[in-house]
């Protein structure tokens, strides 16, 4: 039976690549039958990375049958896999976030979680001597997932590892990183074929702090004027979004990019709460708040956030 590799919904660049590389991994270096799938539209920015390296998208589910071997990577948290997860045959998990909890295997796994800032600094760990015969497609893939966790090493979740590892491929493939880096941010950026709805989904996780259950959505972007000029309609679906999705409130974070620091919207008094409990700011009657230095949910919003 064939292996399903599959990351996050709402996947972004790494939850994209990721299956992809591991399921060329699987293939042809370990002779195990494979296949990346998604659990969802990639955003722009992994959509352009695709097309960079000729890449095929992978296809898309939403739920996996009764005892299909599964590998999970970059996430090992219930609510961002499919519902009946816990039905499939779990082989591994391959992630970089903290511990969840609630998966359930039939049997002994192979885990790997590292405080690395990219799940595909793991995989190239992993893989080793093996991506010595790694197709360009493949190392583009890896390098990509890092240089958009990272931010290209602006996000204080980097390391040393994301770094080397990133600036090694990059001199492989004849990359000149600020350049591409660029290319990719630049299509990230373009969000003006999606609808609010979409936007708040589409970099977005949930969580659940103090009694309220928050999603949690990030934009990152080089143009954060364009996703802002939108706020009072963004503001306006939150409630649906919310609603729709099972949360008390959908909390939106612009991320700059270029200048290292988000813009938190605050429409209501739950939200002013949790922006000067969090952030130690204080947000009076505006309707949002910029918070210098903070650009990563995983380290500094999530660890942050209170009620």
């Amino acid at each position: 039976m064939t292996t399903l590799v599959f990351g996050h919904k709402s996947p972004d660049t790494d939850s994209t690549g990721s299956p992809i590389i591991w399921a060329w991994y699987l293939n042809q270096i370990k002779g195990t039958e494979a296949e990346a799938v998604l659990l969802g539209e990639p955003n722009t920015e992994a959509a352009f990375v695709l097309e960079r390296w000729k890449l095929d998208k992978p296809r898309i589910i939403d739920t996996v049958a009764a005892d299909t071997p599964v590998v999970i990577v970059d996430t090992n948290n219930p609510g961002e896999l499919p519902e009946n997860i816990n039905a499939a045959d779990i082989q591994a998990i391959i992630d970089h976030h903290k511990l969840v909890g609630g998966l359930e295997t039939k049997g002994p796994i192979d885990i790997r979680i590292e405080p690395l800032a990219c799940t595909a600094t793991i995989m190239h760990k992993m893989i080793g001597n093996g991506l010595s015969q790694a197709p360009e497609g493949i190392k583009g893939a890896m390098l990509s997932c890092i240089l958009s966790d990272t931010l290209e090493f602006r996000s204080p979740t980097t390391t040393q590892e994301d770094r080397a590892i990133a600036e090694a491929l990059a001199k492989d493939l004849n990359i000149d990183i600020p350049s591409y880096a660029a290319e990719m941010f630049a299509a990230k950026s373009d969000v003006s074929a999606f609808s609010d709805a979409e936007l708040l989904r589409m970099d977005s996780k949930t969580y659940e702090v103090g009694g309220k259950t928050f999603r949690v959505s990030v934009l990152e972007t080089t143009t954060p004027a364009t996703v802002l000029a939108r706020k009072d309609s963004l503001v306006a679906t939150m409630p649906t979004v919310a609603e729709e999705d099972g949360a008390d409130q959908v909390l939106l974070f612009v991320v700059d990019i270029l200048n290292e620091e988000s813009t938190m919207l605050v429409p209501n008094e739950l939200t002013r709460t949790v922006a000067e409990k969090s952030f130690a700011t204080v947000v009076g009657d505006a309707d949002h708040v910029v918070l210098p230095g903070v650009v990563s949910r995983k380290k500094q919003i999530i660890p942050n956030l209170a009620v």
